[in-house]
């Protein structure tokens, strides 16, 4: 049997019309483990939420992915930590990422994927009513 995959969600959120409420639960339907990160939340479609992706606990899984939906200008400032927790691929979903992003991800060693997540997955945003 594999092991079940796990992805920290850096902007996770409780409102379903967002991107990153979407994510989660696309990435559950697929069998993923879920780490929504936001710390302004507790807990996002049942999983428990951590404030940064240093707060999942390396010895609960080791993080296949660290899929980005917040902004450039947040995501950057959150490199280090994403980098320090050493994710198999950082996916930077539209809007995430420009260059300077893309390259501090690459200078810290991240293998890095600019693409959409959801559509990653074989699955589409609009599968995910907003209710």
């Amino acid at each position: 049997m594999n092991a079940q995959k796990t992805v920290a969600i850096v902007g996770a959120s409780s409102d379903r019309r967002k991107f990153g409420n979407k994510a989660v639960r696309a990435f559950a339907q697929a069998g993923w483990r879920v780490f929504p990160i936001n710390p302004g939340e507790s807990e996002v479609e049942g999983w428990p939420a951590f404030a940064e992706v240093g707060r999942v606990p390396a010895t609960d899984a080791p993080l296949d992915v660290v899929s980005l939906y917040v902004p450039p200008t947040v995501g950057i400032k959150l490199l280090p930590g994403i980098a320090a927790r050493r994710p198999k691929e950082l996916w930077v979903n539209p809007g995430a990422g420009d260059a300077a992003l893309i390259a501090q991800a690459t200078k810290l060693g991240l293998e890095t994927r600019s693409l959409c997540s959801i559509l990653a997955l074989g699955l589409h945003p609009s599968e995910f009513a907003d209710r």
